[in-house]
């Protein structure tokens, strides 16, 4: 197996990495290398899915169905398999992945690594609470961990740090329905934002902020509430490509403002109900491939974070900082999370999450420094699939099972083979 040197991104493009990568295409050639951390699609924001100056290894070749049980949905895939292909290939069969992110380039195996949450979070719970198995590859050895053990919860959310994930066991979710049906409804501020959060009943729901209202209109935006339909037969839009890096001035404030604006009216003061094919509905920007270039060559953070219940108010006054700082992006989300997670490092948890893009500034980290410090002291945590800025001190005050999980990766991974950059730089291994 060749290794090939390579200067790699996260999909943020604010930090980069440079060392060698490898690309198994079968479990014989992953086992022949020497022990390295996994990268999938390089989806995360970050630095969690790179390792300047050491190895890593490219498991998107590893991508093929194992076995699927009709009457179940249970399904065995190795870990390089796509969310968005597993859509593609299983809807038409009556099954869906039961959860999805953002994006459907995310893998298993970045799935469980990141025990992602999607849309129906808060009824159905996170990525890794609908898996029953996980196979890794430890010093050349396949181990097997069952749901339930603390190893399991140790590998789930646990950033690659218990092996290289090579497959998985899950659940897939049984439909009937070629489409999606939205309900897409403005939303005049924050107080009738979180009501109608706290309200829905609808198996997904998910919400646009416009980030840059202020006043009046601070939180203003677009609620969508969705369930599976049929007899739409929708199918994806059409796919396009941004080619180059954009200019500074493409996101500056007069642009965002009249984009924000141009995006709220697009949705009549009644409200609507339209239907969208799956991808459409699930991975919206997906369809612009490469959209993370439209920050410019300079790259963009991402903060996203969780508050509980109880701490609306703190969220409130994270996005009225936002709003004041002239720094915000069209893309902002809000939605309500279930209690569910499955990982000792998780990041679900029972609250609302908002997830905010930033051109990366120096401006933009200082404000990034400042919402994190908020969501600390409101009893929320921010997503390390995301994270390109927090410090340990920070870190040790959101995840109170990182010590204990520490241990458990200790006990996998000794020589810390695994360890990539987002675990130095937040020291997540110390046992201390």
């Amino acid at each position: 197996m060749a290794w090939r040197t390579e200067t790699y991104t996260g999909w943020g493009r604010a930090i980069s990495a440079t060392g060698d990568v490898a690309r198994p295409e079968r479990l014989s050639a992953l086992a022949g290398l020497e022990p390295a951390p996994a990268r999938g699609k390089r989806r995360s924001y970050g630095d969690a899915c790179l390792n300047d100056a050491g190895r890593i290894v490219d498991l998107t070749r590893l991508n093929r169905i194992l076995a699927f049980d009709e009457d179940t949905g249970l399904l065995h895939v190795e870990a390089g398999a796509r969310l968005g292909e597993l859509t593609q290939l299983f809807a038409p069969r009556g099954w869906l992945p039961p959860v999805m992110p953002g994006t459907g380039f995310a893998t298993v195996g970045g799935a469980i690594a990141m025990d992602v949450h999607g849309k129906n979070h808060h009824s159905v719970g996170s990525f890794g609470q609908h898996v029953t198995e996980i196979t890794l590859m430890r010093g050349g050895k396949t181990v097997k961990e069952k749901a339930g053990s603390k190893a399991f919860k140790a590998t789930v959310g646990g950033l690659g740090q218990t092996g290289v994930i090579t497959s998985a066991k899950f659940t897939m979710k049984p439909i009937k329905g070629d489409a999606m049906v939205v309900r897409e409804r403005r939303m005049e501020g924050w107080e009738e934002f979180i009501g109608e959060l706290d309200t829905s009943e609808a198996t997904y729901c998910v919400g646009w902020i416009d980030a840059i209202a202020t006043g009046s209109k601070l939180g203003r935006g677009i609620l969508e509430e969705a369930e599976i339909g049929t007899g739409f037969v929708k199918t994806a839009g059409k796919s396009r490509t941004v080619p180059f890096d954009a200019p500074r001035f493409a996101l500056s404030s007069p642009i965002v403002r009249a984009f924000n604006a141009a995006y709220l009216r697009r949705v009549p003061t009644t409200g609507r109900t339209v239907a969208r094919g799956f991808e459409d509905f699930f991975f919206p920007l997906d369809k612009l491939h490469d959209w993370n270039r439209l920050y410019g060559k300079g790259g963009f953070h991402q903060f996203q974070c969780v508050v509980p219940l109880g701490a609306a108010r703190a969220l409130r006054a994270m996005l009225a900082d936002i709003a004041s700082s002239g720094l915000a992006s069209p893309l902002a989300v809000l939605k309500r999370m279930g209690p569910g997670s499955a990982g000792m490092m998780s990041f679900p948890m029972e609250g609302y999450t908002l997830a905010v893009d930033f051109p990366a500034k120096d401006k933009a980290e200082s404000l990034i420094s400042r919402l994190e410090d908020m969501a600390a002291d409101a009893g929320g945590r921010i997503y390390l699939a995301k994270d390109s800025l927090a410090s340990a001190a920070t870190i040790d005050k959101m995840y109170p099972d990182r010590a204990a999980w520490a241990a458990q990766v200790a006990k996998a991974d000794p020589e810390e083979a695994m360890a990539t950059d987002i675990i130095r730089r937040l020291e997540l291994r110390r046992m201390t």
